[in-house]
């Protein structure tokens, strides 16, 4: 059962809860396209420091996108080599190194080093992949009503705005139905929403 939406402060007492109570803290954000996901997570990096990591660092070279791995719900980002460079080591209280792979220049970015820290963020669609929901701690799944997403999309960027509609929409509306997204969510959160609710 998919729980209320929620307002972010409650996302923001969860985590307190949870500094307080553990020693180390992972927390996983994940939703549809232009539901606030980076937002989020840089307002709570704002609030508690720590680590964020970015799925879109993960999405799949060209040479990994045949039709097979594209079939995948979730499939279209480099989820093996996310656990495997950042969540694995850092869950283990070791610093992990990656190379974030860069879209639109086709080729990987300058290698970074990320030590373990008191809260992990993960934020990104795919973040809350089944595989990866062993590191979590809380899970947290954005909600957006689709005609206020498109508006969003539309004014990041126009010219994008029929492939995310032809192609990314689809791709994420099959993760979420098959993998139950917001049915292994710990909070449903709707950024929209007044802080207090």
């Amino acid at each position: 059962m998919t729980a209320k939406p929620v307002g972010m402060e409650a996302a923001v007492r969860r985590i307190e809860t949870l500094l307080a109570e553990q020693e180390h803290v992972f927390v996983a954000i994940d939703g549809p396209c232009a539901s606030g996901k980076t937002t989020l997570a840089r307002n709570l990096n704002e609030r508690f420091g720590g680590n964020v990591l970015h799925m879109d660092d993960f999405f799949l070279r060209p040479e990994q996108r045949t039709p097979e791995r594209l079939a995948e719900p979730g499939g279209n980002v480099d989820r093996e080599r996310f656990e495997t460079e950042t969540l694995a080591p850092l869950a283990n209280g070791k610093a992990a190194l990656y190379r974030p792979w860069d879209c639109h220049a086709g080729d990987f970015m300058t290698a970074r080093t990320v030590n373990p820290a008191r809260l992990t963020i993960v934020e990104g669609s795919y973040g809350m992949h089944p595989d990866l929901r062993r590191y979590y701690d809380c899970m947290i799944c954005l909600a957006i009503a689709p005609t206020e997403q498109l508006r969003r999309l539309e004014a990041r960027n126009p010219r994008m705005l029929q492939r995310f509609i032809d192609e990314w929409i689809p791709l994420e509306n099959r993760y979420f139905e098959v993998t139950g997204i917001q049915a292994a969510a710990d909070m449903v959160v709707d950024t929209a929403l007044p802080n207090n609710e």
